[in-house]
């Protein structure tokens, strides 16, 4: 979708200013909308105007050039021979507001990004506000593409894009095709909390996440699910399909679309997370979303979000009853976390697992129903929560009249979802339809990089040189860089929080120790707050004050990640060993059941960033054994020792 009008600087100079105002009018609907926006159109123009004669007349000029990913627009480009200049334009501003510069580096970051032709090309922000006092220049340079945001007012606009443009172009590079620019490829990859709004908003998944192969494996994994929902209208039978993939591949993103497009969302689909903060920050963020557009207040907007549940609610309403759910798909995310029927049993007094329980209120509608399970494998964390053979056994044992579809994957146990199976031995009797795209095998969390799970898949398993070849060959975009200074890793997450990009700490629940340095793993955390507020407020992560554990994180993410190491998972004798902490003292976790718990934490950690991260290893203390140098030593020696780089 290219810019609602272009032209060269020196034939700009000759062109009426109605005739741009009528193509920048163009499709705006909302009448008091455009006779406000036209006024600052006017304006933009006619200050553009007396700034004209000191460019270069073979400079284009775009106006209104579209960022999807934002559903907004950007008010004006300049392609400057090599240089992609952003300007946001603030009409009658007196200051340079924050918003403002938030905006102006999220458009230029994701040009950066999801823009096919403005890869490798250097983008410069500039906040122009009219009546803002003048600025100085000051550092002009970065180790980034999207260089330090300029400011400018009616008075030194040009003044300040020639000085960016003496500084950063250069002569050897080829000049930016214009129209080939304006008419490229832009490949978004939202976050969860993006791609829910824009779903809620109306929008199709299709549009708001085409990035490389992830959207074309996410894509046929949505068509393959809606192909088991037609086949079971049309047979009447109950099926469950199996969907797994690398961690951030988008399975629930896939269930989101999936529970939101079924039947022109006519309220025949819901959409079930036993992830009690995913459920908050996603059930927040869509209301605080629908205030925004609708102006409701914001109480009506969180009553309208109605597809997004808590699994352990639904579960309750149906449970010790008869009655039968008006839904007849079910989107189970991170499924592979429903309680076992002891721990069910234990904490609500219930005589069967979830697995089971979701079965039975299922089995009650007459005629046709599809569960679909959302399974991130590996990433149990919790006691009672029975993984995926307890989804296995119940069929077996109970819904053996259920179709079930999974994908390859699944039924032979691949590394890619830790080895595991559906079933260890597959029983006679069942009606199994493998569907290859059922499993993601395209992380599109790590844009930047494909192979980050397999880095974290390695490392995990200790292979060391597998995990050094994978960090060199294929994950040069994705920075990963370990330390032992906690102020330098926190500078270094500032720095990469431009725009609305997002950064945090995360640890371990079990990282007890971490508390002298100031990160209580035991705080309780606000955590809508923490995803969703801006970067300057106390409670948002990226203020970096507060650390998340692996249960805030779980199924959400950040663009940059402090994972703060513990020393309940640590490097004894080149193996991991497993710790527990309690009183004063760390004990040793002998448990199998519970070590794979304490693994699956860390992998749910090191597979939160969307773009890069620090791990952060403490120094540890010569006087205080519970924080003793020599573990935290032993256990950073092995990680530098798979090449990862010191943050310098």
């Amino acid at each position: 979708m290219p810019a609602k009008y272009i032209n060269t600087v020196k034939n700009l100079k000759s062109v009426e200013r109605e005739s741009i105002l009528g193509h920048l009018s163009i499709g705006v609907k909302n009448h008091q909308l455009l006779e406000q926006q036209r006024s600052s159109w006017y304006n933009q123009i006619r200050y553009l105007n007396d700034h004209l004669l000191q460019l270069d007349g073979n400079w284009s000029i775009l106006f209104e050039y579209p960022i999807p990913r934002r559903a907004k627009r950007i008010d004006l480009l300049i392609i400057a021979n090599d240089l992609i200049i952003v300007l946001e334009f603030k009409d009658k501003a007196k200051k340079y507001f924050s918003d403002a510069i938030y905006q102006v580096e999220d458009y230029a970051l994701d040009l950066r990004d999801f823009h096919k032709e403005s890869f490798g090309k250097k983008i410069i922000p500039v906040v122009w506000a009219s009546d803002a006092p003048e600025r100085p220049l000051g550092n002009l340079e970065n180790s980034d593409l999207v260089k330090p945001t300029l400011f400018a007012n009616n008075n030194n606009l040009s003044k300040t894009i020639l000085e960016a443009f003496e500084y950063h172009s250069s002569p050897d590079l080829e000049k930016i095709n214009v129209q080939k620019w304006n008419n490229s490829e832009y490949l978004p990859t939202p976050t969860i909390i993006e791609a829910a709004q824009h779903m809620f908003a109306g929008q199709n998944v299709r549009e708001i996440s085409r990035s490389h192969a992830g959207s074309e494996n996410l894509t046929q994994t949505t068509e393959a699910i809606t192909d088991a929902i037609k086949e079971a209208k049309e047979t009447g039978e109950k099926i469950i399909c199996f969907i797994t993939g690398v961690p951030g591949a988008g399975k629930t993103l896939a269930g989101l679309n999936i529970v939101h497009s079924v039947e022109g969302n006519s309220g025949k689909g819901i959409f079930l997370s036993g992830n009690g903060p995913l459920v908050t920050v996603l059930s927040e963020a869509l209301a605080q979303d629908h205030t925004s557009r609708t102006r409701t207040p914001i109480g009506m907007s969180r009553r309208e979000i109605v597809f997004v549940k808590n699994v352990h609610h639904f579960l309750d309403f149906y449970h010790n009853n008869e009655q039968v759910p008006p839904e007849k798909i079910v989107l189970f995310d991170e499924a592979q976390r429903a309680w076992s029927a002891e721990h069910s049993k234990r904490k609500f007094k219930r005589d069967f697992s979830e697995a089971e329980m979701l079965f039975n209120i299922m089995n009650r509608i007459d005629g046709w129903a599809v569960i679909v399970a959302l399974i991130g494998s590996g990433q149990e964390i919790n006691t009672g929560e029975a993984g995926l053979s307890e989804w296995g056994s119940t069929i077996n044992e109970k819904y053996k009249d259920w179709k079930i579809y999974i994908s390859p994957d699944l039924k032979e146990g691949a590394s890619s979802i830790a080895n595991y199976k559906l079933f260890s031995k597959t029983p006679e009797g069942l009606k199994i339809t493998e569907v290859d795209s059922l499993h993601l095998k395209v992380s599109i969390r790590s844009y930047k990089a494909k192979r980050v799970s397999e880095w974290v898949e390695a490392l995990l398993e200790l292979q060391s040189k597998e995990a050094e070849d994978i960090l060199k060959d294929s994950l040069q975009e994705f920075p990963i860089f370990i330390s032992r200074d906690l102020d330098k890793v926190k500078n270094f997450l500032k720095s990469k929080t431009r725009g609305t990009r997002r950064s945090g700490l995360v640890a371990s629940s079990g990282a007890r120790r971490l508390r002298p340095l100031g990160l209580d793993v035991k705080h309780e955390l606000e955590v809508a707050h923490w995803f969703l507020k801006s970067k300057n407020d106390i409670r948002s992560s990226s203020f970096l004050e507060l650390p998340a554990t692996e249960f805030a994180v779980q199924g959400l993410e950040l663009d940059w990640a402090g994972v703060c190491w513990g020393n309940d998972f640590r490097i004894s004798k080149n193996e991991w060993s497993y710790h527990g902490f309690s009183g004063s003292k760390w004990h040793n976790v002998r448990s199998k059941e519970k070590k794979q718990f304490i693994k699956n934490k860390y992998r749910v950690l090191l597979t939160r960033a969307r773009e890069g991260f620090v791990i952060y290893v403490p120094m540890g203390s010569m006087t205080d054994e519970t924080r003793d140098h020599r573990i935290y030593d032993e256990t950073f020696d092995f990680l530098r020792g798979t090449g990862i780089p010191e943050l310098k």
